[in-house]
């Protein structure tokens, strides 16, 4: 960055608070997984950010590269903290990644499968890199089961029995975890009508109880017989209850892509476009079909997208750009009426994201000609060498 000049007023750069809001109108974090980590890791929410790194993984060589850049924000696609830890202390492989970044006065902040999900997201970069055009995503987030939050108020005794209750009939999971809830006490006041049986106070008068406000996530195809669950295990005359709607998903976003090459191609042919177009990796390119057969409509889904298998077969895509396919699972994909299989590194296939969130981010940031962004060169496939393949 230039340094400032006498006479010449340069505009305040961003705070990370007002950065952080910038890239959520990108990659919204309502988009992601239940189970993703996504958003701000570390970093002080008034302090000026004048530059950015962005990059695919938040590994040692990338931190090292933001702080020598002096670096104010660190933008990955990874989480670095998507699963549990007990300890952020420095000798710990991500303790000492924090206390790096938090000491050289960089802030991590992550978007993940919410940029899966947006549109341009991770999936589109990819489409883009190797030529796909008239994209749509392969599956529709606003097809998806919206998540719904049921508040119900329950005397304490009871709470237990009502969590389980609404478990039992759908509520409560959040990713591979079941039963999820959270509960907070308090005291609940109301007026019993005369001619009432209540289980706590006496008709005619107002009584007061201590309570336990339960919160628990909901799908909406299942609210109806969760809330039939808890009513029957209630023990007021009648229960208090909301149900909060879900935001609606934007139209247009959703995992994977599927699109059309500019002219059909062999796969063979289209598999050399691949190779040329993504970064290389020591893993290189895995192809599972006939090298002659023809492709036109492609699928992509950066990332692991194993799970999107059957949505590329369903939507007619000739072949299906992706990385980490599992042995079984790409042997149950092939078939005659199925596309043929393209597996990249998992870094190769998100890379693309990475100089595309650096173009998107002055169009949302206030004051962009304060910032710098600028995309990480450090290689973070972990792989490091391939022997030769007979094929």
């Amino acid at each position: 960055m230039a340094r400032s000049e006498p006479g010449i007023t340069h505009p305040v750069a961003p705070s990370l608070s007002q950065v952080v809001s910038a890239v959520a109108s990108l990659y919204p974090p309502a988009l992601a997984e239940a189970w993703d980590a996504v958003g701000l890791v570390c970093g002080v929410p008034d302090r000026n950010v004048r530059r950015i790194l962005v990059a695919v993984d938040p590994v040692a060589a990338v931190v090292e590269e933001a702080l020598e850049w002096e670096a104010d924000l660190l933008l990955v696609h990874h989480p670095l903290l998507l699963r549990g830890v007990h300890s952020v202390a420095a000798d710990e492989p991500k303790g000492a990644l924090l206390t790096r970044l938090v000491e050289g006065r960089c802030a991590l902040l992550t978007a993940h499968t919410n940029a899966d999900a947006s549109r341009p997201g991770v999936s589109d970069a990819l489409a883009a890199a190797l030529g796909i055009t008239e994209t749509t995503p392969l599956v529709d987030s606003s097809e998806n089961d919206p998540v719904e939050a049921l508040v119900v108020y329950v005397p304490a005794a009871n709470a237990e029995a009502v969590v389980d209750a609404a478990a039992s009939a759908g509520a409560g999971d959040v990713g591979d975890y079941s039963r999820c809830a959270f509960s907070s006490t308090g005291a609940g006041t109301f007026q019993v009508p005369i001619g009432g049986d209540p289980h706590v106070g006496e008709p005619g008068q107002r009584a007061t109880a201590e309570e336990v406000r339960i919160e628990m996530a909901v799908p909406a195809s299942k609210r109806r017989s969760v809330l039939s669950a808890v009513v029957g295990v209630h023990p007021y005359e009648q229960p208090a209850y909301f149900v909060f709607p879900a935001v609606a998903a934007p139209v247009g976003t959703g995992l994977g892509r599927i699109g059309r090459l500019p002219e059909a191609m062999t796969l063979a042919g289209f598999v050399e476009v691949v190779h040329r177009s993504l970064p290389a990796t020591p893993g290189g390119v895995r192809v599972a079909g006939d090298a002659s057969r023809q492709v036109r409509t492609v699928a992509v889904c950066g990332g692991a997208g194993d799970s999107l298998l059957d949505a590329a077969a369903a939507a007619g895509a000739d072949a299906f750009v992706t990385a980490d396919l599992r042995h079984h699972r790409a042997q149950e994909a092939l078939g005659p009426d199925r596309p043929a299989l393209v597996d990249v590194g998992h870094w190769a296939s998100e890379w693309p994201w990475c100089p595309q969130a650096a173009a998107l981010l002055p169009s949302v940031l206030p004051h962009p000609d304060s910032v710098e962004v600028r995309v990480s060169s450090i290689v973070t496939d972990p792989w490091t060498a391939h022997a030769g393949s007979d094929s």
